[in-house]
């Protein structure tokens, strides 16, 4: 299914992004969409002008290279996917990027995470775009090749708008068609918690005998995997996959998940309505991105505004 029709992927031109260009590369290839590199630099010292063209055409050479040998290693021929390649310069590059997006009206940027060493989430930049991208974020981390590989999807049941049905129709047809571009298992996690069973059970006031407690949970549980299913039934996805409907906090149990079960890529959406017009990161949304050591694909409800302003 054709789910993009014009990419954005983002460079900083060295030589050590092959392997976010390659998912970039064959995403763009299996949708027959447009691939735009753009490369993000810092703004060339004001003292140096005789330099400037060299540092320039060198950025750009250094990714014209990188999309030749990610081609090679890909097997593509140069006319399967029609590229283009500019350069940005200066500072809040997340800005910039997203100033791209609305100018050129791409629907999905894809960028490696910057390094953080070993702990997990993601650094200010990705950050930014997470928060104010109108369009799909791909946050990428190398893909382990020695098995398959593992998407997962991140549906939240319980929050019945419309805005988020559909968003949760979305990610779940986005994460079939990702797991089916990369040949990978599909995972579906959905959390459930009955918060006041503690209270329910610790206190006297409280005249509910066990089993009236423990079938009021029950109750809960199954009204959540009930409404989980019929956002299944909705999306109309095929294929295989397995759903995980996991008590907890998701904040704490999506990301355990992710690492325990080796996840390499999850499909989640990052935005909550808020008491004022627009949308902004969800608290819980925040929590699991700054948790998880696997690639990141990240959407928005449709009809989300971001605050960074196009080029006029």
């Amino acid at each position: 299914m054709r789910r993009y029709h014009s990419i954005l992927y983002i460079s900083h031109g060295t030589a050590e992004e092959t392997e976010g260009l390659k998912q970039a590369l064959s995403l763009a290839n299996n949708n027959k969409a447009s691939l735009r590199i753009l490369v993000v630099c810092p703004e060339f010292p004001s003292e140096f002008p005789e330099y400037y063209k060299k540092y320039e055409e060198s950025l750009i050479d250094q990714a014209r290279s990188s999309i030749n040998f990610t081609r090679e290693a890909l097997k593509l021929k140069d006319e399967e996917v029609d590229i283009s390649i500019d350069l940005v310069s200066g500072s809040a590059p997340a800005n910039k990027i997203i100033q791209q997006v609305l100018q050129h009206d791409h629907d999905l940027v894809i960028k490696e995470a910057e390094p953080r060493d070993n702990s997990g989430g993601f650094l200010a930049i990705d950050m930014d775009l997470l928060r104010k991208c109108p369009c799909a974020v791909w946050l990428c981390r190398p893909i382990e090749h020695s098995r398959q590989a593992k998407v997962a999807v991140a549906i939240d049941p319980e929050n019945q708008e419309a805005a988020t049905r559909t968003l949760s129709v979305r990610m779940l047809q986005l994460s079939r068609s990702v797991a089916d571009c990369y040949q990978a298992e599909l995972h579906i996690i959905s959390c459930w918690d009955y918060e006041f069973e503690e209270c329910l059970r610790g206190f006297g006031w409280s005249k509910l005998s066990d089993d009236e407690i423990a079938e009021t949970v029950l109750m809960t549980k199954q009204a959540n995997r009930a409404t989980l299913e019929d956002l299944i039934d909705t999306s109309k996805i095929s294929g295989d996959y397995q759903i995980h409907h996991l008590r907890g906090q998701a904040d704490i149990v999506i990301p355990s998940f992710t690492q325990e079960n080796h996840i390499d890529i999850l499909v989640m959406g990052t935005v909550a309505r808020t008491g004022i017009p627009g949308f902004t990161i969800g608290n819980t949304a925040e929590n699991i991105v700054q948790k998880l050591s696997c690639s990141l694909m990240a959407l928005k409800p449709r009809g989300f505004v971001s605050p960074v302003k196009a080029y006029r």
